[in-house]
């Protein structure tokens, strides 16, 4: 199976430097959707080779961050071969993501989510990093990392379970694009996930994603409406590709300082224009 990825990125470059190596290896095609002044993000995509689409569609309209928009222009540059997946520039993919989803012989027809499991903190991906390999264990037991914390799944009231944003898969032969509609990034993937059936909407139970979060306690929706959250690394303002080298940076010798971490008393995250 062929499968191509849709990553938004805006203003989450310092996220897009790990999480992109390690995803590559899963995917066969790859477009990041970003905004013109994000030149972190344009900057780790051309190291990598992968192509990335700059739009202002996300704050069109006076929007504050219109993530279906974006999307939909990032799927207007998609190959369309076979299957689609809609991911966030802060998830990772697991060890034999492509051997696992083909065990599973997805249908067509139907729309895939899957779990997730949370990294909390720049601390806490140091520590895990290299104990997240492998998921399974005697072969055939599912493995969630003890240290980090399960994402909550949506179980919308009406719609029953939802695939949301973090990580949506859907084969192409269902033509299916972002409702334009949305004041922020959770609705949208509500309306693109309820176009299919309940029946269609599929948790994969074969795996778990990766969620790397900036805060130690993370807040619900504090990104809906554009990034505010401060940098992955306390040590840094974003990771430039020169810097990076297998997916983990070389520290610079100059600091930033530490980010206060208490509730609305963060610094956000900016990437330089330099």
């Amino acid at each position: 199976m062929r499968i191509e990825a849709v990553i938004t990125c805006v203003n989450h470059a310092d996220f897009l430097a790990h999480t992109l190596p390690e995803n590559l290896q899963h995917l066969d095609h790859v477009v990041v959707v970003t905004s013109p002044t994000d030149k972190a993000t344009k900057d780790i995509c051309n190291y990598y080779g992968v192509v990335c689409v700059d739009t202002d569609v996300f704050t069109e309209h006076g929007d504050k961050f219109n993530k279906g928009r974006g999307i939909n222009v990032a799927l207007n540059h998609c190959r369309h071969d076979e299957w689609l997946l809609q991911m966030d520039a802060d998830v990772i993919l697991p060890h034999r993501f492509r051997w696992t989803l083909g065990a599973a012989k997805p249908s067509a027809e139907n729309l895939y989510g899957a779990d997730r499991l949370n990294v909390n903190g720049w601390e806490k991906w140091k520590k895990v990093k290299d104990s997240l390999v492998p998921q399974f264990q005697n072969g055939c037991h599912v493995w969630a990392h003890p240290e980090l914390d399960f994402g909550a799944r949506l179980l919308h009231g009406d719609y029953g379970y939802t695939p949301i944003g973090y990580f949506q898969l859907w084969h192409r032969s269902q033509k299916r694009f972002y409702p334009g509609s949305g004041a922020s990034s959770e609705h949208s993937d509500v309306m693109f996930a309820i176009q299919w059936p309940r029946a269609n909407r599929i948790l994969l139970p074969q795996m778990f994603v990766y969620h790397l979060d900036s805060l130690e306690k993370p807040e619900q929706g504090v990104n809906w409406h554009g990034r505010k959250t401060p940098a992955f690394c306390p040590c840094h303002d974003y990771f430039m590709p020169e810097n990076l080298k297998y997916g983990r940076h070389r520290h610079h010798r100059r600091h930033h300082g530490h980010h206060h971490h208490g509730h609305h008393h963060y610094k956000p995250y900016k990437p330089t224009e330099d």
